[in-house]
């Protein structure tokens, strides 16, 4: 019998926890108390934010339902790990969907986890090797959390940091997010050797150590983290304007679209493509990307499309088209 109240309650939520219900007389069974002392855990439990539902009956029932906020859960040993397991995977390869939120949750997931646990963690990912697309560099789920912790703490960041040209620096920064495109992870931070914003490419940190000095943190220049990378990163590479028409309307398209390539808008009349009917969308953007990747990610939409501009793009797509029919014997 468990006598400590805490310990108890922690007990009841776990069972709680398994999708089923739970009759008051099992449950009072499990715990080694009354169903009196049961219907007062449920009590406490309930003023703790847990919505738990009563069912009525010669032997009453509980069970743990949806509520309006998510209050703190309880995970076994196996549960902890798989999820773990889960989001160093998706954010070591900066996978999209698998956004800065991920990779909080993660860091405060391995905050708390026992030792013997971290060390199943590592052996099981060790041992696994992840089928990645090949679009973005692999990162150490370690680096991420690292920063992430730094960021939601406000503490200042050091780290060694390796430039696209191979120079190797040390960098001082007031981390203020991460920001994931799709392919790459990238730290947005005051660089307070530099005495101004930066960008850094999360695959080219390494030795990432949160000093503990809190900061204030100061306004970003273009108010949010998203749009100073984007705009970094147009000033960093020689980009091209880009236009393609797709067969289908604009929600079919961005569907299969992913957001990085930009927002496909209704085409009036007709649009293009030679067959008239079921519509087009024009989707128009914006990259420093090389035009064979470009038009290789395209047709991966899985959509007939009609590249418009620029003309380095509409030629790659008909050599590329040329190659493939050959390839296929046609």
């Amino acid at each position: 019998m468990t006598t400590d109240t805490p310990a108890r309650l922690l007990q009841l939520l776990s069972l709680l926890q398994t999708p089923r219900e739970w009759p008051g007389g099992e449950l009072a069974d499990r715990l080694q108390v009354s169903r009196r002392t049961v219907r007062r855990d449920i009590d406490r439990l309930r003023e703790l934010g847990y919505p738990v539902e009563a069912s009525k009956g010669s032997d009453g029932g509980y069970r743990l339902v949806a509520g309006k906020a998510m209050p703190p859960l309880l995970l076994d040993d196996e549960e902890a790990v798989a999820i773990a397991v889960g989001l160093r995977a998706g954010a070591g390869h900066a996978l999209a969907g698998v956004d800065e939120a991920s990779v909080r949750a993660l860091a405060k997931l391995e905050q708390v986890l026992p030792a013997r646990l971290r060390h199943r963690v590592t052996t099981l990912q060790a041992a696994t090797t992840p089928l990645a697309s090949g679009d973005g560099a692999s990162i150490a789920p370690e680096t991420l959390t690292v920063m992430a912790s730094a960021v939601a703490g406000r503490e200042r960041l050091r780290f060694a940091y390796r430039a696209a040209d191979g120079s190797e620096t040390r960098r001082q920064a007031e981390p203020y997010r991460l920001v994931s495109t799709g392919r790459r992870w990238y730290l947005v931070a005051y660089d307070l050797d530099r005495d101004d914003w930066r960008t850094f490419r999360v695959d080219r940190v390494s030795e990432p150590f949160a000093t503990g000095a809190r900061f204030a943190p100061r306004e970003m220049p273009t108010g949010s983290a998203a749009e100073y990378l984007r705009r970094s990163i147009q000033r960093q590479q020689e980009t091209y304007a880009f236009a393609v028409a797709f067969a289908g309307t604009a929600a079919e398209v961005g569907a299969r679209l992913p957001g990085w390539l930009g927002t496909p808008v209704e085409e009036e009349g007709e649009g293009e493509g030679g067959g008239g009917g079921g519509g087009w969308c024009v989707v128009r953007g914006e990259t420093g990307d090389p035009v064979e990747w470009l038009a290789v990610r395209l047709v991966m939409v899985g959509r007939e499309f009609v590249v418009r501009e620029p003309a380095e793009l509409v030629a790659c797509v008909r050599e590329l088209g040329g190659r493939l029919s050959r390839a296929g014997g046609g």
